[in-house]
C-alpha cells in the first residue's frame, strides 16, 4: 500500500490505468474513494492518481493545516509516484488546492480542471467558526437538529435516486478523523486567493459547475471560468454541488475530451 510523507504527515495515495498522468484531489471531509463515480473512465484512458487529503481515509492528520501545507501534501503524492507534471483535477475544497498548486508550481501543471469551486476571495463569505464544531455531534443528533430538506439531498433536482442512494451509502461508510476534517474547515476559512492572481494562470483550463449548487454558487464558477485565460466552462443543468453524482456520464465525457485536447491530440 504506497504512502507518501509531507512534514510527517503520512498521505495514502493509489494510482490505475496507464497514459499522461491526472492527479484528483477529493473536497473537504472527503477520501479519495468518492472518485468513484468517474475513476473507471478516467482509468481506461490515463494514469490516475489519487490520494486521501490528511485527515480522511487512510491517511493521517493534523490538528490545523493550511490549504498551503496541502498543496504540498499534492506534490508529495506526486514526488512519490515520479510524476513532474500532470493535469490536476480538484473539487470543492481540492479546486482550490488545485488552483493554489498552480499558481505556486505552473511547471507542475499540464492542464488544469477544477469543479464545484471558486476564486475563495476575501469578499466572500466564510461559513462561522461554531459550524466546524457540528462535527462533534453524533450523527442521529445532527439529523434530528438539521434535517436535510432539500430536492435530493442537495445533489439537485436532476440527480437519479439510485445514484443518490449509493452515494449516501458510500459517504456512511467513508472514513474520517473529526479533528482533520474540523481543520480542513478552518484551513478553508483561513484561505484567501485573489482574481489577479488566478489571471495569471494560463495552462488549458476547465471548469464544472452544476446550476443547483447550494455550497458553492454557479455564478462563483462562471467567475472562475471567465478569469482564467484558457478557461471552459461546462454547466450541469439540475446538478447540486456534487455533479460527479448526478451526472457522471457527462463528466466523464467532458473531462475525458479535455484532457485529451490539452494532450495535444484534439
Amino acid at each position: 500500500m504506497p504512502f507518501a510523507e509531507n512534514q510527517g504527515v503520512r498521505l495514502h495515495w493509489q494510482e490505475q490505468g496507464a497514459g499522461s498522468p491526472v492527479l484528483l484531489i477529493m473536497g473537504h471531509r472527503y477520501s479519495s474513494a468518492m472518485w468513484y463515480p468517474i475513476l473507471p473512465a478516467l482509468a481506461a484512458e490515463h494514469r490516475v492518481i489519487s490520494f486521501d487529503n490528511r485527515g480522511t481515509g487512510q491517511s493521517g492528520m493534523t490538528r490545523k493545516t493550511t490549504v498551503g501545507e496541502m498543496v504540498g501534501d499534492a506534490l508529495a503524492v506526486m514526488e512519490a509516484a515520479g510524476v513532474q507534471r500532470a493535469h490536476v483535477f480538484g473539487v470543492s475544497m481540492g479546486g482550490g488546492i488545485a488552483l493554489e498548486l498552480a499558481q505556486q508550481h505552473p511547471e507542475r501543471v499540464i492542464s488544469l480542471l477544477a469543479g464545484c469551486t471558486c476564486i475563495l476571495t476575501a469578499d466572500k463569505p466564510r461559513a462561522p467558526a461554531f459550524v466546524r464544531l457540528l462535527y462533534r455531534l453524533p450523527p442521529p443528533i445532527m439529523k434530528l437538529l438539521f434535517p436535510n430538506r432539500r430536492p435530493n439531498h442537495g445533489y439537485g433536482t436532476a440527480a437519479p435516486a439510485d445514484a443518490v442512494a449509493r452515494d449516501l451509502e458510500m459517504v456512511a461508510k467513508d472514513p474520517f478523523s473529526v479533528d482533520g476534517v474540523i481543520a480542513q474547515a478552518a484551513a478553508i476559512a483561513g484561505y484567501t486567493n485573489t482574481r489577479e492572481k488566478v489571471a495569471q494562470l494560463t495552462m488549458p483550463s476547465l471548469v464544472l459547475h452544476g446550476d443547483e449548487d447550494a455550497a458553492v454558487p454557479f455564478a462563483w464558477g462562471v467567475e472562475l471560468a471567465e478569469t482564467l485565460p484558457a478557461g471552459r466552462f461546462v454547466k450541469f443543468e439540475g446538478s447540486g454541488h456534487n455533479f460527479l453524482v448526478t451526472d457522471s456520464t457527462k463528466a466523464a465525457a467532458e473531462v475525458l475530451a479535455f484532457l485529451h485536447e490539452a494532450d495535444g491530440r484534439g
